[in-house]
Order: C-alpha cells, then structure tokens, then sequence
C-alpha cells in the first residue's frame, strides 16, 4: 500500500473560512479534553485551526462545526458536520498575542475513528492513501517512521540523550501530590520523557513533571514502564498541556 507524503496532501486547495470548530481529543480511556476556536482553511479533505495546547502528530482529533454542504463527504443535511482528523502537523509559533499559539492541521479521515483507537486512545496512525472520492485512509504508525522527506516542523518530535534533573509527581483527580521524587531523566523530547524512577505510577496514571532548569512544569501521563539492562526501571511519559523547551536543541 503506497503511503502519502506531506507534498502530497497540499495538492488538494483549501479554502480560507474561518469558521467555528469544536475540536475535541482523547488523552486517555477516561480523560478527555475539547476547545472552541475557528478554522483557518479547509478543505473536502483537510483543516487548519490554532489550539492552545500542543498535540503530537499522529493523534487523533474529532471536529464538529457548520461545514458547507457542499465540501462535506457526508450528513449533508445535519446542521452540524462532525469528523475525525489526524493530526499531520502542529507548529508552535513564537510570539503570538493569543493564547492558541499552536498551529494544527489535520487530514480528514472520516466519520467514525479507525479500528483500535477506542480501546487505544493514544494509539497514533498514518496516511496511507487518499480513496477515489472519499477520503483518507489510514494505517498504524510504525514505532520508528522514517520522516526524512519531511520538513523539520512536520516531524515527530525527536528524542535526546539529555540528563536533566526533574521531580516526578504522582497526582490525583483532584491535582494534589500524593508522592513525588527527584530524579533525572534518560532521554528527552518536545512531547515526552523517560526517567529513571522508583515511583509507584502505573500506565495510564497521571503526573506532574517539573524541572527548576527550564522553569517548567508540565502535567503528563504514564505511557509505560520498563526495566533497563542495568537493572533500573524507567517512567516513560507523554507531556500533556505543552512542550517541554527544547528551543535550540532540535
């Protein structure tokens, strides 16, 4: 199956109108987030929006809002045009005035989400290719995809062998720590971290890392657990709510 390229997709026009899109995506089997904001192109076949929080490429999105009938591939007549997208770009952009300072776009793929995404929420997925009429079909990401033909913006965030001292917090429902331990991490990346850590967190379970370095603290959730050859276990984590500062880096 041949796959799709970005050069590709931006063969396809879009269209300039700016209208309002709920955006909503799944962290989690049981947690949630949505916002409001408006499109700023569009097309039959894809979209781009400002968010305000970050979202790595490969996610899964679901749209709602008053699409044309006219570019819709489906429910011409509902009054509201609710879709699936994957992610296949976010840009943080430098000194925006706004609160949404990531740029998105995202490739529509249909009215109900791929097979395994709703026992997998952060399962990620491919472009495979676009279907006559209809639109993208997609495919599982492979663990290491080869994103060499890719602009540097469009790639998946690369991780660095980068020991930075943090403090891993376990929180609850409520955000209240209910352990906390400082440690160091073993790599690190725009979106997520592994770190050397004791900590009782188990897949799926929230936590909170900070670090005095980069004056940040980033909520984030447990993505695994692994037992190195030398014998000490690591956390590894996806950042949540933002990029970890990595400027100059990468």
């Amino acid at each position: 199956m041949d796959t799709v390229n970005e050069k590709d997709t931006r063969r396809l026009p879009r269209f300039s109108l700016a209208l309002p899109v709920r955006v909503e995506s799944r962290v989690s089997e049981s947690v949630a987030w949505n916002e409001i904001t408006r499109l700023t192109d569009v097309s039959a076949f894809g979209a781009g929006f400002n968010l305000k929080r970050p979202v790595k490429r490969g996610r899964l999105l679901q749209m709602t809002m008053p699409m044309p009938r006219q570019m819709r591939c489906y429910d011409y007549a509902e009054p509201q045009y609710k879709i699936w997208g994957l992610v296949r770009s976010c840009i943080t952009k430098e000194n925006t005035p706004t609160e949404e300072s990531h740029s998105v776009g995202v490739a529509f793929i249909g009215k109900r989400p791929p097979s395994g995404y709703l026992e997998d929420p952060a399962k990620l997925f491919e472009i495979s290719h676009l279907e006559d009429g209809k639109l993208w079909s997609v495919i599982d990401a492979p663990l290491e995809p080869d994103e060499t033909v890719l602009a540097k913006d469009l790639r998946r965030h690369t991780r660095f062998s980068i020991p930075t001292n943090v403090i891993v917090e376990k929180i609850d429902a409520d955000g209240n720590v209910t352990a906390s331990e400082p440690t160091v991490t073993e790599n690190l990346s725009l979106s997520g971290t592994a770190v050397f850590s004791m900590l009782d967190a188990a897949i799926g379970e929230f936590v909170r890392v900070k670090s005095e370095q980069y004056n940040v603290s980033i909520i984030s959730i447990v993505r695994g657990r692994r037992v190195g050859p030398d014998g000490i276990p690591r956390l590894h984590m996806e950042f949540v709510d933002r990029f970890f500062p990595l400027e100059g880096i990468e």
